[in-house]
């Protein structure tokens, strides 16, 4: 990365559309219209996604399932990182780790990710899933990943092989 923060401290993309070449990969996961997830805000280095509770995501008790809940805040920590990486790179999970703290109850879930170190190939990333009951927000889970710039391949190129 030629420059990773700002004058003023907070990380500066290097795509001047970060936030419409997020959105506009997040359109094209159908997983994610499939179980009605919806971006919200996108920062340099930070994503936010909504997940409104439906009864078909939910596991035998009536929580939303832990996969859901990790696909959340996947998606969140790798558009925080996308939101930073060059024009004609995509991003993919290399690993992470999530810990569940309560069920997924609530109105609904929102994964806020960010980032916390970014690199030219790997970067360092976060997440928080709250459920929202009453307007009050309850931690679910966290979540502590790293992304790859996938360099030379832009985000639309289709999976090779």
């Amino acid at each position: 990365m030629s420059r990773i923060t700002g004058p003023d401290g907070r990380f500066e993309p290097q795509c001047p559309e970060y936030a419409a070449r997020v959105a506009a990969s997040f359109a094209r996961q159908s997983f994610m219209a499939t179980i009605g997830a919806e971006l919200g805000r996108v920062e340099p280095g930070f994503c936010e996604i909504r997940l409104p509770w439906r009864a078909d995501l939910c596991q035998q008790h009536g929580f939303i399932h832990a996969g859901v809940t990790t696909t959340l805040a996947d998606n969140a920590c790798g558009y925080a990182a996308y939101s930073l990486m060059p024009e004609d790179s995509s991003v993919l999970t290399v690993e992470f780790k999530t810990n569940f703290m309560a069920p997924g109850a609530g109105e609904m879930l929102i994964a806020r990710g960010m980032v916390e170190k970014p690199g030219r190939s790997l970067t360092v990333t976060r997440a928080e899933v709250v459920g929202v009951v009453d307007g009050r927000e309850k931690t679910v889970a966290l979540m502590q990943a790293t992304m790859m710039s996938m360099a030379g391949r832009p985000d639309s190129a289709a999976p090779a092989g």
